[in-house]
């Protein structure tokens, strides 16, 4: 995993700063190309949603997760109706 780097963007015309990991922000940008969105407008959908504590770069690191965790067991999902497939070496 790389190194924590710092990112700008304009959120509803404020400029704001998150530091993030390059691939946290991959999947960022992933999820903003598959919704059809620029990625200031998931970060600010994002940043929208209350939160008990954390700030700006948690959220985006969380929200990461619980996709990756629905993409999952939404995998598993499918392939528990699937039968089971040999391994090849």
């Amino acid at each position: 995993m790389s190194g924590v780097r710092k990112r700008s963007v304009s959120l509803n015309g404020h400029r704001t700063s998150y530091s993030i990991e390059d691939e946290f922000q991959a999947h960022l940008l992933r999820l903003a190309g598959e919704r059809g969105m620029p990625l200031a407008r998931l970060i600010a959908d994002i940043d929208a949603v209350p939160r008990r504590q954390g700030g700006l770069s948690s959220a985006l690191r969380l929200h990461v997760l619980k996709v990756l965790e629905r993409e999952a067991l939404s995998g598993r999902e499918r392939s528990a109706a699937e039968p089971p497939q040999q391994l090849v070496d």
